[in-house]
């Protein structure tokens, strides 16, 4: 299991979830509101004013996913949300120690958790 993380433009959001949505039995994502700047050395000579306010709004996208999908779905970020431009984001990968649900404490990793009933007490 692994963690694939990716801060990205704004703007792609729409074309990644629609591409990712795409992808057979992809397990879904989280986005988190990020701000960032590049490093120093890859944009030129800037003011101080520029140094000072150059925070650029940026998502940062969290898939956990099994190690045979990291790749397709990797490939899929830097497919979709690649403009050839300075400021694109990046995309990494994080191996998962552990994970627990949070509902019931069970060990994802260790096992998958049984089918359920959607219409029992407490819906899944």
């Amino acid at each position: 299991m692994k963690e694939i993380r990716a801060i990205v433009r704004p703007n792609r959001l729409p074309l990644l979830r629609e591409a990712l949505r795409g992808i057979p039995n992809f397990p879904g994502l989280t986005l988190l509101k990020a701000e960032g700047f590049t490093a120093p050395a890859a944009v030129g000579k800037r003011t101080v004013r520029e140094e000072l306010t150059d925070y650029t709004p940026k998502i940062m996208v969290t898939v956990l996913a099994d190690d045979d999908m990291v790749e397709e779905i990797r490939n899929t970020i830097i497919m979709i949300c690649s403009t050839g431009q300075i400021g694109d984001g990046i995309v990494w990968t994080v191996p998962i120690a552990t994970m627990h649900r949070i509902r019931n404490g069970s060990d994802m990793l260790a096992e998958p958790e049984p089918a359920q009933n959607k219409l029992t007490k407490g819906g899944g």
